[in-house]
């Protein structure tokens, strides 16, 4: 038996050690993306209560998280072969920290700004692109189910990490509430990516890979843009990506006047619990499927979602609808990396997840704004969900077009 075997036996066992480092990143991307991604709407609300400021000027601020954040997003995976996995996460968490501090106690505009720099370091470190790259070293064979699980931390950090900060600011301002949660993930996060963060295995093939003769990341991002079956997986996830975010955000502010602020916020609660619980489904099959395949019908779905939101008026339909879109939207940011997995040389799957990532975060990044300038120029959010509809269908053809090399990878792969 050679070690690959022996590390894809291993894998399955409940006392495999990739299996803490799961429970390790689901901490972390609950804290990433409760305070990076989720929180921005906290931010925006409280700065503008509190300062004063613009919606447009705080807002800027969040796109230009998103921009930078996607900039750094690209070289994750040179810095976890640099430093090591356990330094960048400490690392992610430290900067997510000061700059969670740093944004509360933002007195000019200039201050948010830089702590929108500081946390798209943060944001870096905690977020998709490192947890996808830390589980890539850890699992072979069962990479999806363990990235499917860890990034259950996300939906998780959406569900209690709002409510939780929200429920601060009202008892202790915005600025402590801020402290709070900058010590509650430090004092909790370090100790435990400290203890638990080891040296990957050294049989499995993702550091064996990374030991060999790789070609340079700089190589691997030119070849990959010349690369069919690259372009359609980053493409077509960009396309929905865009989709979802932009229609996520603005779900409030269409259903609020067709069916009440009460019953909007159940069906944005049932989508995020539909996201978890699509996500924990599929990553019992995730590994065995097709997956360009699997993709492109979540894309399908998706897109019948918003065709039934955009023509119902009935509550229960709507709210069915929004739980309909939700099943999907966890599985949309694990895909991308199967794919990868599957259809890519091994040692190019730290690189092109880094890359792919940061090109979704640079798109989804203007898919808010462009949806509210939509609506603003049609007087409704029916163009703009329409063209939403359209970008999914783009997608979900795109995604199947495997380019002449990724078809031989993946037979290469599937066979015994």
């Amino acid at each position: 038996m050679d070690a690959s075997s022996h590390i894809a036996v291993a894998e399955t066992s409940p006392r495999y050690e990739g299996w803490r480092i799961v429970v390790v990143c689901f901490l972390v991307a609950t804290f990433g993306w409760g305070l990076g991604f989720y929180g921005q709407s906290v931010y925006v609300a409280e700065l503008h209560r509190l300062r004063g400021w613009p919606a447009s000027l705080i807002s800027s601020g969040t796109t230009f998280f998103y921009l930078f954040g996607a900039l750094l997003v690209a070289f994750v995976s040179e810095a976890i072969r640099a430093f090591g996995p356990r330094n960048c996460l400490v690392a992610g968490v430290l900067a997510m920290a000061v700059a969670a501090v740093s944004i509360g106690q933002a007195t000019e505009p200039w201050q948010l700004y830089l702590a929108n720099a500081v946390l798209a370091f943060g944001w870096a470190g905690t977020s998709l692109g490192i947890i996808t790259n830390t589980l890539g070293l850890w699992f072979d064979t069962k990479r999806g189910m363990a990235i499917s699980l860890a990034l259950n931390g996300a939906s998780f950090g959406g569900i209690i990490g709002v409510p939780l900060l929200v429920a601060a600011i009202g008892s202790f301002g915005f600025s402590g509430a801020m402290i709070m949660a900058a010590i509650a993930m430090v004092v909790l996060m370090v100790p435990i990516i400290l203890f638990f963060v080891g040296r990957p295995p050294i049989g499995s093939s993702a550091v064996a890979a990374a030991a060999a003769d790789a070609p340079s990341a700089t190589q691997i991002r030119a070849q990959a843009f010349r690369d069919t079956g690259f372009l359609t997986v980053s493409i077509a996830f960009a396309l929905v990506l865009f989709a979802q975010v932009g229609f996520i955000v603005h779900l409030i502010a269409f259903l609020d006047p067709v069916i009440g602020r009460e019953h909007a916020a159940i069906a944005v609660a049932l989508l995020t619990a539909m996201a978890m619980a699509g996500r924990v489904l599929f990553s019992t099959v995730i590994d065995r499927l097709n997956q360009r395949l699997a993709s492109a019908i979540s894309f399908v779905s998706q897109a019948v979602a918003l065709a039934i939101i955009i023509n119902s008026r009935n509550d229960m339909v709507l709210i069915a609808a929004c739980a309909l879109f939700g099943f999907s939207v966890g599985n949309l940011i694990t895909l991308p990396s199967l794919i990868v997995q599957r259809e890519f040389d091994p040692r190019s799957f730290g690189v092109l997840i880094s890359l792919i990532t940061a090109i979704n975060q640079v798109t989804y990044a203007f898919g808010p704004g462009v949806i509210g300038l939509l609506r603003d120029a049609s007087g409704s959010y029916t163009l703009p969900f329409y063209g939403c509809i359209a970008l999914e269908l783009i997608a979900a053809v795109l995604i199947m077009v495997r380019g002449p090399h990724g078809s031989r990878r993946a037979k290469t792969r599937s066979s015994p």
